[in-house]
């Protein structure tokens, strides 16, 4: 089993910038893909970023070029790095990390609130 405790939410201004953390209860394997997903109030959840055990990453169109998804599986951990940050990408931010054979764990979400 493991368990996923995303951090590093709260409260900035339009064009800061935030950096989430996901940290893993359990060791994170090479074959394990990582991901952020976001959902905001009335809509439904949505793919961020994903990273790979090959450090390949994919985003969002909506997000290119201002998020960077990193991992560090030496800590269990993935990061969500976000910079420019827009009044359109308040959200709770989910962290899921899907193994090989499909089975997948998800956090419990930390909250992005970006003011105009």
């Amino acid at each position: 089993q493991v368990q996923l405790v995303e951090s590093g939410g709260g409260l900035v201004q339009a064009g800061g910038s935030l950096r989430l953390s996901c940290a893993a209860s359990g060791s994170i394997l090479n074959s394990d893909s990582m991901g952020w997903y976001r959902q905001a109030p009335g809509k439904e959840r949505e793919l961020v970023a994903t990273i790979t055990n090959g450090d390949s990453a994919n985003y969002a169109d909506s997000v290119k070029g201002r998020f960077t998804i990193s991992r560090d599986d030496a800590k269990s951990t993935v990061y969500l790095q976000m910079r420019d940050l827009k009044p359109e990408d308040t959200a709770v931010y989910y962290c899921k990390l899907r193994r090989l054979w499909g089975q997948e764990y998800w956090g419990k979400g930390t909250l992005v609130t970006v003011s105009s």
